[in-house]
């Protein structure tokens, strides 16, 4: 596999329909951040990181398991990522690519490595829930979360290959997406991984994932994935994901951790069950474990909206068919907002603004 250095910014690579030289390229940057509206200030400030002298850049993971923090990750690296990025979904030079995750975390700004590395026409847009709305060009190799995804539904033909990441793809969504397009993919990640080192093309059911090349797997003695990227880091990198693991290249995602709930002695997969209601709940949801004194942890559904406004909600017999007897709430908790960081659910945080009767 031939890996460029990281210095080495590719002939055919386009910004906004325009070739740019190393050089040129550090005059963008410089214009975005001192002339650009916000999001292309972000852009800026990773251009003229990524053309410094240091062969690292500073990176702010997610948050949506703790505090965000600042990582370092070396360039070359991500070059790599993106060069094994390309193989597997296909991508050649001169393919057209659309920006329109935000630029702060890792999945926006390795859309521009793999624009600037593979020679690809990458063409800016506003970071929004809708980035489709008003855009009438075809994209070869197009990176969305769920949210925009399922927000673009009616302009799929547009793109021809997508890649979802950042969140589950819940299977309302999932179903909707095979139905309208062949080259539909779910990717595994985090910012630690460099962006996904897993992906698995969207069918109904559900495939495991499969690890890119170079990558091997494997689990810990409490189910979590370990992965062994040596193109990334000489270092085994411990997930706190738990996974069925059905070899070294394939996966089943189960959950976090962080979130396993342990009521009355059985282990409850949050992600698990709310994968099963999401065709059940027409709004924003996630199931958590608060403190119970019969069973240690008491599984709840915390729903967003007005309480006043949801009173009658609850779980429809359908719904509750789908759930095996211990993943049915115990209680329904309101909240006026789930708070999120970059489209993510901060679960804990939300738990912490409400008074638990």
């Amino acid at each position: 596999m031939n890996i460029p250095h990281y210095t080495k910014i590719h002939n055919r690579f386009k910004l906004n329909g325009f070739h740019f030289s190393a050089e040129e390229l550090k005059e963008i940057g410089y214009d975005f951040i001192k002339e650009g509206i916000p999001y292309e200030m972000v852009i800026g400030d990773f251009i003229m990181d990524w053309m410094d002298k240091y062969d690292h850049i500073n990176v702010k993971t997610s948050g949506s398991t703790g505090d965000s923090k600042i990582i370092k990750i070396s360039k070359q690296a991500m070059v790599s990522s993106a060069v094994r990025t390309g193989d597997f979904f296909n991508v050649k030079i001169g393919d057209s690519a659309l920006h329109c995750l935000p630029a702060d975390f890792i999945a926006g700004k390795m859309m521009l490595v793999r624009a600037m590395i593979l020679g690809l026409s990458l063409e800016l847009v506003e970071p929004s829930s809708r980035p489709m709305e008003n855009l009438y060009k075809t994209y070869d190799f197009v990176a969305m979360t769920p949210m925009q995804a399922n927000n673009s539904l009616n302009q799929l033909n547009q793109i021809k290959t997508l890649i979802i990441g950042g969140a589950p793809i819940f299977p309302d969504l999932n179903k909707k997406l095979v139905e309208r397009h062949q080259r539909c993919f779910e990717t595994y990640g985090m910012t630690e991984t460099i962006t996904h080192i897993a992906a698995s093309k969207l069918t109904v059911p559900k495939k495991p994932f499969k690890a890119l090349d170079g990558i091997r797997l494997e689990v810990d003695k409490e189910g979590c994935l370990v992965v062994d990227a040596p193109y990334i880091t000489d270092k085994l990198i411990q997930t706190n994901d738990i996974v069925h693991l059905h070899d070294e290249e394939n996966f089943t995602y189960l959950g976090r951790r962080d979130n396993v709930i342990y009521s009355g002695g059985v282990k409850i997969f949050p992600e698990v069950v709310e994968r099963k209601l999401a065709n059940h709940i027409d709004f924003p949801f996630f199931v958590y474990g608060i403190p119970d004194k019969v069973l240690g942890e008491k599984l709840v559904l915390v729903v967003e909206g007005e309480e006043r406004l949801l009173r009658k909600f609850k779980l429809n017999q359908t719904s509750l068919k789908a759930l095996d007897k211990f993943e049915v709430p115990k209680e329904i908790l309101y909240v006026s907002e789930i708070l999120r960081n970059n489209g993510k659910y901060l679960r804990e945080k939300t738990i912490n603004t409400l008074i638990i009767r």
